[in-house]
């Protein structure tokens, strides 16, 4: 498993399952020959993205940075057209820590795609059960409000069945919200109405989880957008925006998809890579 020490807190990276989609979708109107350098692509033009979410310890909190594409959920047809080769095992991370889904106090919830939210839910006889009970679920409010009535498009990944179990536990917020002294959700818009990143500091030291806006270190240009965004032009800015930020002051940038890097910091140019974390691959 993955670890990062950060100040006083602990980084794992817990294993989330795996998903292959379309590189052309993913990486928006940039032309194969420029993304492929960056990123490989296997000979169906998919890419590998893992689902593997963050688990913060801070010493009081145990926080899940997104959920994973859960378990049990997925038939053959859904397996085939979401490229879905590895479903999740959170509780076997969380055990190799010593710990339980009901020791997660908080999940932070970047947006609420298939991808991130499917881990909050699992199968139990014909109904949904939640699977951190004791967890507070944040999100933007319109994240919320569009999970819950999707439009014609969102409905294909705003699925019903990740979000009744747990609506008890979600508790929204409108522009930014201060998770604990540290950590900040910040509303940005871009790939989804209601996506947000996550701000973590700790004794000087930044990093950025840039969430969907950033699905992998091959997405640094502020202009590599995906298809799948709901609003690029949005994206777009915000990415401009937070990248600049992030390049000038030294931050480190965190992945929650990227098949190959944990985290990377790079020079103020965005050339030069200055530090990296690589992702080791889970093994059964």
């Amino acid at each position: 498993m993955d670890t990062f020490k950060f100040g006083d807190w602990d980084i794992y990276w817990l294993d989330g399952g795996i998903t292959n989609m379309d590189g052309g979708a993913m990486f928006g109107v940039v032309p194969k020959p420029l993304w492929s350098k960056k990123y490989p692509v296997n000979d169906k033009n998919q890419i590998e993205l893992v689902t593997e979410p963050l688990l913060v310890r801070t010493g009081d909190k145990n926080i899940l940075i997104d959920a994973g594409v859960g378990y049990g959920k997925y038939d053959e047809k859904k397996k085939r057209n979401y490229g879905i080769t590895r479903e999740a095992s959170i509780e076997r991370s969380l055990a190799q820590l010593n710990l339980t889904v009901d020791d997660i106090d908080t999940v932070v919830m970047t947006h609420m795609h298939f991808d991130h939210i499917g881990g909050l839910t699992t199968p139990d006889g014909d109904e949904m059960r939640s699977v951190f009970p004791q967890a507070v679920i944040y999100a933007s409010e319109t994240e919320w409000n569009e999970i819950r009535e999707p439009n014609i498009r969102s409905r294909n990944t705003y699925w019903k069945e990740n979000w009744t179990a747990v609506q008890n536990q979600v508790k929204t917020f409108t522009d930014e919200f201060e998770v604990r002294p540290g950590m900040t959700m910040i509303h940005t818009g871009g790939h989804s109405d209601g996506h947000c990143i996550v701000k973590m500091e700790q004794k000087g030291e930044v990093i950025l989880h840039m969430a969907d806006l950033m699905p992998t270190h091959a997405h640094q240009n502020p202009l590599w957008v995906l298809a799948y965004d709901d609003y690029p032009m949005t994206s777009v800015y915000a990415k401009e925006k937070w990248v600049k930020d992030g390049l000038n002051n030294g931050w480190w940038f965190s992945f929650y998809h990227d098949a190959h890097v944990r985290m990377i910091k790079w020079n103020e140019t965005g050339k030069e890579v200055t530090g990296e974390l690589k992702r080791t691959p889970f093994t059964d």
